[in-house]
């Protein structure tokens, strides 16, 4: 089995660092054997697409599974990794109700006509890619979802919409709240209560989920 771990924050101690990490354990916990490979987006951010490459994918039918063109050759390294992950695990921040740059830059790279999306004969768009589990850890400082929100949330749908547009459908997402005005302590009960609600059943193991 293969988990691709992806954190998008620039700060090595940042919260939703700690979430996806608190994640991958558990499901190491299941599955010990399990090879990961890391896309450490926040230390290391991916281009975002370029001219070459918004010129590359106006000609569509220049563009295959195999294509090596020097313009697309990130976004196709970037969805193979997705193709060969059995299990994603993103930690991200809320940045400004939404998804941060680095992020954003990622999905502009996997999502490409052609290649992680088709399109049906009336025009409706069609995910390429093989639905797996994704697991997304979200650090908010303030509270976005729940009763007590004080603030919009276009993360969750944006990802929703982006991820499903490729056909990956199965997300759960684990929102750690109101980190700036919390206690390290009641942070740390928090993602625990977050990590009790994970479900695993659809991880192909040998061993029991707990």
């Amino acid at each position: 089995m293969k988990i691709l771990h992806i954190d998008c924050s620039p700060r090595e101690d940042a919260y939703s660092r700690k979430l996806s990490a608190a994640m991958v354990a558990r499901l190491l916990a299941l599955v010990s054997d399990a090879e990961i490979v890391r896309r450490d987006l926040g230390m290391k951010p991916v281009p975002h697409p370029d001219a070459d490459y918004a010129t590359s994918l106006s000609a569509p039918d220049k563009l295959t599974g195999e294509d090596t063109h020097t313009a697309t050759s990130m976004s196709e390294q970037l969805i193979r990794e997705v193709e060969a992950a059995d299990i994603l695990v993103i930690g991200t921040p809320m940045n400004n109700f939404t998804v941060p740059s680095v992020l954003k830059a990622w999905i502009d790279q996997i999502l490409r006509m052609g290649r992680s999306i088709g399109a049906s004969p009336t025009g409706e768009k069609i995910g390429l890619l093989q639905d797996k589990p994704v697991f997304i850890g979200i650090a908010s400082g303030g509270v976005f979802t729940g009763d007590e929100a004080k603030q919009p949330d276009f993360l969750i749908p944006y990802l929703t919409a982006a991820l499903g547009c490729v056909g990956i459908e199965t997300l759960q997402f684990f929102p750690l709240q109101a980190t700036a005005f919390l206690d390290s302590e009641q942070l740390a009960e928090n993602q625990q209560a977050l990590l009790a609600t994970m479900d695993t059943t659809k991880i192909c193991t040998d061993q029991p989920v707990g």
